[in-house]
């Protein structure tokens, strides 16, 4: 392994770890502006052009509250808590290919940090040790209503993880891959997976929503019965770290339901682009069309929570196995109908 290789993935990984962090910080000036629009209300303008510093000020103030500790002698718990929760969030990166490649100063960089043939059982796995910040962080608390948010979230996360994992399984079958590398090239052009499996996206984005805390999903953190939920106690950037983790978290979510079901950083005469204006340029626009892919579900997320108000918990339940389950289970059924039929209909001729 030369060193030029060991600079250059070290060089992607600061950018991608850079630009997660800043779709995180701006995700909340775009919370406010979509809220205050849909709202008919102005949001933030104060604090620079349109409010555009607004985040910068926002991450300057908790830097500078007071922490405070709850009394108890889980006091490295309480720290260990959003520390997970805000690692989980950024290292789902990892695997997430942002476009194909670029050729800079006569080397090949290829546009992911690394190419695991089993991208999306890694995600999966990180997901699932998420729970665990959110679990600690109430545990350690030494308060009920935190205690009460993170057995909410936990419990919820576990359900819907299922259900994401099932809706997962027919898609599987239809590429033959857990690549998250392959699954994107398999989508050239507009052989987008969501026309393949329409169900399976829909499942999947609402267990989204419930993976990232967010409305109508928030039962962990509801104002209106449990204070803030499983960060009441929390202050400065502690705080910071759990506000942040869910909008990296939600960047994160909409960039692999880009790539798993919309082409990812493919678009429509991508192979003429790269052939004829050169590999640089055909795959920058591969990337913008990532980007533009992911901003429109984030939008989309924005739009929900603003609109639809937060279910009862017996609802969230009853969605998410009474419903979303047996959704999954009946997709893998006709996705294994359909796959059978055509393999016969090959093994015959027809």
């Amino acid at each position: 392994m030369d060193s030029g290789f060991i600079i250059e993935k070290s060089v992607f990984i600061l950018v991608i770890f850079a630009f997660t962090m800043v779709m995180a910080m701006y995700s909340t000036w775009a919370e406010r502006k979509v809220a205050a629009y849909l709202q008919d209300r102005v949001g933030p303008n104060r604090a620079g052009w349109g409010g555009l510093l607004q985040p910068l000020a926002d991450g300057m103030k908790l830097f500078a509250k007071e922490e405070f500790e709850p009394n108890t002698k889980n006091k490295f718990l309480f720290f260990v808590g959003p520390a997970i929760a805000m690692s989980t969030a950024l290292m789902t990166s990892a695997v997430i290919p942002w476009g194909d490649k670029l050729e800079i100063f006569g080397r090949t960089v290829y546009l992911q940090a690394t190419d695991l043939d089993v991208s999306l059982l890694y995600i999966f796995g990180v997901v699932s040790i998420g729970v665990y910040g959110i679990m600690i962080g109430g545990w350690a608390s030494n308060n009920k209503f935190s205690l009460m948010g993170a057995v909410r979230a936990a419990s919820q996360m576990v359900s819907y993880e299922v259900a994401m994992g099932l809706s997962m399984i027919a898609l599987l079958m239809m590429t033959g891959t857990l690549s998250l590398k392959e699954i994107s090239l398999q989508q050239h052009g507009l052989h987008w997976n969501v026309f393949y499996q329409p169900l399976s996206f829909l499942i999947f984005l609402i267990c989204a929503f419930a993976e990232t805390n967010r409305t109508p999903f928030d039962l962990a953190e509801c104002e209106s019965e449990l204070i803030g939920g499983y960060h009441t106690e929390y202050s400065s950037m502690k705080m910071g770290f759990y506000l942040f983790a869910e909008y990296a978290n939600m960047f994160i979510s909409a960039t692999i339901i880009s790539v798993l079901f919309f082409g990812g950083y493919n678009y429509p005469g991508m192979s003429w682009v790269v052939e004829n204006w050169g590999v640089n340029l055909g795959n920058v626009i591969g990337m913008g069309a990532l980007f533009a892919k992911l901003c429109f579900f984030i939008f989309f997320f924005m739009w929900i929570r603003w609109t639809i108000p937060r279910f009862r918990y017996d609802q969230l339940m009853n969605l998410g196995w009474k419903i979303l389950i047996p959704l999954s289970i009946v997709n893998i059924m006709i996705t294994g109908i359909v796959l059978l039929r055509g393999e016969i209909f090959a093994y015959f001729g027809f």
